[in-house]
């Protein structure tokens, strides 16, 4: 019945215009291709004509917003340093591109302000907050620094506490809570992701697209106007799948092929 019920939903969404499409958002830039979290990779989205890219920043040492998904540097550097704990001079010397390709060798990690300075008018930008509530003061002086538009800025975390700070002190910004949904189908766990997300004030929900959740279980967030977005999708099967529910965005590692892959007729 699952199986019969998966091909319905796939094949309710098989024709689409590119009109028809959820936005689609770059995981860490068209990262499928070049380095993730790199100018390059957020160059390459633009290209491939994606609506929106996400990037992952930490704060150093000496309070840098730095471009990287993880605590420290070692799986795309190959050198362990805990970002956290370590000078920006000293960060933005490694390579953090040879390990993706060798075309890459010598490429940089950006700061904030280096990605918002390669955002082209009327796309947008979902930046993954990484760090504590301690990042989220710098990132409002540099968005305000920038004149960065609300419009095409979103803030988003798995952190409660970095949510509700953010809107407390970037209320123009739109913040977004970002969850797993791991065992959203076990009722405690239905409930208290529901209570959570409320709890923090965000006016969107990120979820993990594999997760066990219905389009049931996010039909109240529709109904209270929440923007929906499911990560990270690559596979056309399961974006029909994220479009069936609903979704308004789509994040995904490779979003020019995505979107031809979906748009064939």
């Amino acid at each position: 019945m699952k199986h019969l019920l998966a091909i319905c939903l796939t094949a309710a969404v098989t024709s689409l215009s590119a009109a028809d499409l959820p936005l689609l958002v770059a995981h860490r830039g068209a990262s499928h291709a070049a380095p993730e979290n790199t100018i390059p990779a957020f160059k390459l989205a633009w290209e491939e004509g994606a609506d929106a890219i996400e990037g992952d920043f930490h704060l150093s040492s000496d309070g840098k917003v730095v471009c990287i998904h993880d605590y420290d540097t070692k799986r795309v550097t190959g050198e362990k340093l805990v970002i956290a704990d370590t000078a920006w001079e000293r960060l933005s010397k490694l390579d953090v591109g040879a390990w993706k390709d060798a075309r890459y060798k010598g490429e940089h990690m950006p700061l904030l302000s280096d990605v918002l300075d390669v955002l082209p008018p009327g796309k947008k930008f979902f930046l993954e907050i990484k760090a504590g509530v301690e990042i989220v003061e710098p990132i409002r002086l540099i968005l305000q620094e920038k004149k960065a538009d609300p419009s095409q800025v979103i803030l988003i975390s798995f952190n409660d506490d970095v949510i509700k700070e953010s809107r407390a002190k970037m209320p123009r910004y739109q913040a977004h809570w970002i969850s797993d949904l791991k065992e959203v189908d076990v009722d405690a766990r239905s409930a208290a992701y529901r209570q959570r997300l409320d709890a923090t004030g965000a006016q969107g929900f990120h979820f993990q697209a594999t997760s066990p959740v219905t389009k049931e279980w996010l039909a109240p967030l529709k109904e209270k106007h929440l923007l929906l977005t499911s990560w990270t999708v690559d596979d056309p099967a399961l974006a029909r799948k994220m479009i069936g529910y609903g979704v308004n965005h789509i994040t995904t590692n490779r979003p020019g092929p995505l979107r031809e892959e979906l748009t064939k007729q």
